[in-house]
């Protein structure tokens, strides 16, 4: 039997066992003490042991001996299974509070975090792949079955995301995206609108089950729409047509450590040494061995720049190379001119 998760429950677990042995012990007692049948000496057993009634008048004095042992033992053991179980219930309310306490402080310290609003198998989805990325981020879910359902590694705040208190509870201000992953479209919608107002600076990616919603999403709020069946229909072509560019990105986005070389962005700040500089000055290939793929920029993205292209500062550079090159070109890209 596997043990019980609270002190107080394997507590009632032994009082009981031995309640049962006493009424064990008690039943074949008076079956041989007065010769009772089984049945009789069982129902006096537990009249005994519960002080409703007693057959000490059908006892001789070996008999009403033996019962008042009964009587000591059977009466402490239930006090004391009265106050195993009062132990238990108190400490299992004293742990969940505790335990939401303790998550309430670590969601608190929370900064640049995502939320996921629905724990679906979107929701779920997606907080696997943060947390195989070491991203921190809380699920929102008011659904007490899925919330139970979750990776206990996991923060979860179970509560309405279209509601303000829930996404206040989940440090929206704080946050740097959220993904609006709730089984209804009409629910996204108004966690969209609810989220925006709060953290108008949120990136925001939502989920649409129909085409029609991606305008409303959009008008809400969202920065990006996207439907998990367009998705797939558009991943089932490309794996047709192009299924080697496919495999490339494959193997190049889900950081697989069979495979040395990944794709990253790193955001190049005003105090960067390669702000200013061309991509042939920055020497980012020459001395990190990185090949910048792309600069995304506000006005776009701008592919396979030339070595002549200048850096800016707030470009992000679309690069790839070895986790441990592209993890100096980060601290490069931050390091003061």
């Amino acid at each position: 039997m596997a043990s019980a998760p609270y002190p107080g429950l394997r507590n009632l677990r032994v009082i009981g066992s031995l309640l049962v042995v006493l009424i064990a012990i008690g039943t074949i007692g008076f079956h041989f003490i007065e010769g009772w049948s089984w049945f009789d000496s069982f129902y006096t057993v537990l009249i005994t042991v519960t002080t409703i009634n007693s057959n000490d008048a059908r006892m001789n004095e070996t008999g009403r001996a033996f019962s008042v042992f009964v009587i000591v033992v059977g009466v402490g053991l239930v006090f004391l299974a009265i106050g195993a179980l009062a132990s238990a219930l108190l400490e299992f309310e004293l742990l969940r509070i505790l335990g939401r306490r303790r998550m309430e402080r670590e969601i608190n310290r929370l900064k640049d975090h995502y939320i996921i609003c629905g724990a679906g198998r979107v929701g779920r989805s997606v907080a696997r792949e943060l947390h195989r990325n070491d991203v921190e981020f809380v699920i929102i879910e008011n659904n007490p079955e899925k919330v139970q359902k979750l990776d206990p590694q996991w923060l979860v705040y179970n509560g309405d995301a279209t509601q303000g208190p829930a996404l206040n509870a989940a440090n929206i201000r704080q946050a740097h995206g959220l993904v609006a992953a709730a089984s209804t479209d009409a629910i996204n919608v108004y966690i969209v609108l609810t989220a925006r107002t709060l953290n108008p600076k949120l990136k925001i990616i939502a989920r649409a089950s129909e085409e029609e919603a991606e305008k409303h999403l959009r008008t809400a709020g969202a920065d990006t729409v996207l439907s998990p069946y367009t998705f797939v229909g558009h991943r089932i072509a490309q794996s047709f047509l192009r299924p080697n560019v496919i495999d490339f990105l494959d193997t190049a986005t889900r950081r697989d450590r069979n495979f040395e070389w990944e794709i990253e962005e790193v955001q190049v700040t005003p105090a960067s040494r390669f702000a200013g500089q061309t991509i042939a000055g920055s020497r980012i290939r020459q001395d990190m061995n990185v090949i910048v793929l792309a600069i995304k920029r506000a006005s776009g993205m701008h592919f396979n720049p030339a070595p002549e292209d200048k850096i800016e500062a707030g470009d992000y550079l679309i690069a790839m190379g070895d986790p441990s090159s592209l993890h100096r070109l980060e601290e490069s890209a931050a390091t003061v001119k």
